[in-house]
């Protein structure tokens, strides 16, 4: 399974993953806890900060971060433009990475 997902800027808010066109997020609990915290490494790795800023934990889950439909408090300091996240999954598990894309 690979997942692709434009990092969107939320100005003030954080960042909210828009997934790829056929690029679908595991439907599993431990999956998707897998996902989130293979994603949670490669934003930090690039850069991203979490901000300790109040989540709603009813709006604010990783089911809704990966289908795009939640806004969590990570914050890029130089605030890079069209960074996209690529997570593969293998037998070890999902593997993520930040890549800058051209415009």
């Amino acid at each position: 399974m690979t997942y692709v997902a434009r990092i969107v800027d939320v100005p003030g808010s954080g960042l909210r993953l828009e997934p790829a066109e056929g690029s679908v997020a595991p439907e599993l609990p431990n999956d998707v806890n897998l996902l989130g915290m293979a994603a949670a490494l490669a934003l930090g790795a690039a850069g991203y900060k979490h901000h300790p800023e109040v989540r709603d934990p009813e709006m604010q889950t990783l089911e809704a971060l990966l289908a795009g439909e939640a806004v969590m408090p990570w914050r890029h300091p130089e605030s890079p433009a069209d960074a996209v996240l690529v997570c593969e999954t293998g037998p070890g598990g999902p593997q993520c990475r930040v890549e800058q894309r051209p415009a």
